[in-house]
Order: C-alpha cells, then structure tokens, then sequence
C-alpha cells in the first residue's frame, strides 16, 4: 500500500504544482521528462525480465496470453469505457463540465494501464515498489500537465487509484503465501517484458504503440504453465 500512497501524494502535488504554473510552464520540459522516465521504465522492465529461470515458460506464457487478449480485445474494451464516460461528461456539460472531465480523464489515464496491475502485484506478492513507484512519477509529471488544462478534477482522481491500485496490491499480497516461488518468479518476468512494452511506448520507439493492455493475461498464465510442465515432465519420465 505504500507505493500506491506515493501514487497518490503525487498526483496530488501535480495537481497543484500545474494549477500554479497554469500557462507557466513550456510543454517540451514535461516531454523530456517523460522521455527520460520511459528510460526508467524500459531499465525496470528488463531486469524483471531476465530474472526468469524458464525463458520457454516467458515465450510461451507471453505468446498464449497475447492471443487471448487480443481475442478478447482488452484494449478496445477500455477505450470503449474511456469514450462513454467522456461523452457522459459532455452531455452533462454545466459549470462543472471541466472538473468532471478532468476527474474522469486522470482516472483512467492513471488507473487503466498494464503498468499499475503489473506494479500492483509486484508489490503485493514480492514488496518490490519499483514500478509503482516509476508509475507515481509519471503520474505526477501528467498531472502538471493535464490539471493546467482540466483544473482541480484531476486531483480528484487520486481517490479511485487508491482504491483500484491498493485493492491490486492486498489481493495479491493475501494469494501470494499460497504461490511457488517459481511461479512468482515467472509472473514477474512476464510482467517484465509488458512493462519493457510500456517503456518503448513511451519513448514512440514503435511507428505503431504496442498493445500492452491485450497481453496483460500471460502475466497469470504461468499459474497453469509451471504445473502442466511439471506434470508432463513426469509422465514422460
């Protein structure tokens, strides 16, 4: 819960760092820092991703959840949520138009994303704040951002994430006692290589972002993978 209470302090201090530099502040500084944060990220990702003991386990967990999220089309299901809501906002128009929206807007921005599961249950099951710490950054950086051009809503949106993000990271604090620690560890460099995902997203290496929302299922597949293997590996022997 620790990380999440960072989160959430961050975008708070976001928030109103760009309500007081509203008009202030030149977009290219916000820019290079997410530049230079999605290095972070990408440096996170591969040390999760190399700490793996079964590469055949990550490809095959990593290809198998990919097709499942892409069948079941994870990422255009949250666009979808994202859109009703925004034109909800919009119908309701009014005096508040502008602090619902920026509400709505930060807190799928902020909750929705591979990284705050990935980050949640990394720090649920093994303590390791890391990612969810890189992500409270990078939320506050947004923050600035969008709170200078929505207003005070987007603070509001530190409320949901501590719910969403905390709820995460207990759950998988609680299931994880009952987890092998071959089974963590293969979750984990599978979270790893979606997270190496965010990172090149958000330096635009990719002509095309990578749909790192549609292969959140192999994070779980090690689950089945590790148990199948092993019981296969005694039949055969």
């Amino acid at each position: 819960m620790l990380a999440t209470v960072i989160n959430c302090l961050l975008i708070l201090i976001g928030s109103a760092l760009g309500l007081l530099l509203k008009g202030k502040l030149p977009q290219r500084f916000l820019d290079v820092l997410v530049q230079a944060l999605g290095l972070c990220v990408l440096s996170i990702g591969i040390s999760s991703a190399i700490s793996t003991k079964n590469t055949l386990c990550v490809v095959v967990c990593l290809a198998l959840g990919t097709i499942l999220g892409e069948a079941i089309n994870i990422e255009k299901h949250l666009d979808s949520l994202g859109n009703k809501l925004r034109k909800r906002v919009e119908k309701n128009g009014g005096e508040n138009s502008t602090f619902t929206e920026g509400f709505v807007t930060a807190s799928l921005l902020f909750c929705v994303g591979a990284m705050a599961i990935v980050g949640s249950i990394e720090a649920g099951i093994n303590g390791d704040y890391s990612i969810l710490v890189s992500k409270s950054v990078i939320d506050g950086i947004t923050a600035v951002s969008l709170s200078t051009a929505l207003g005070v809503g987007v603070a509001f949106s530190a409320a949901p994430i501590l719910v969403y993000q905390g709820g995460i990271t207990l759950l998988a604090g609680l299931v994880g006692g009952f987890l092998q620690e071959a089974v963590i560890t293969e979750m984990s460099a599978v979270g790893g290589c979606i997270i190496i995902g965010i990172g090149l997203n958000m330096l635009k290496l990719p002509k095309k972002p990578l749909k790192v929302g549609n292969m959140l299922p192999a994070i779980f597949l090690p689950l089945a993978y590790l148990p199948l293997a092993e019981f296969l590996t005694q039949i055969m022997h």
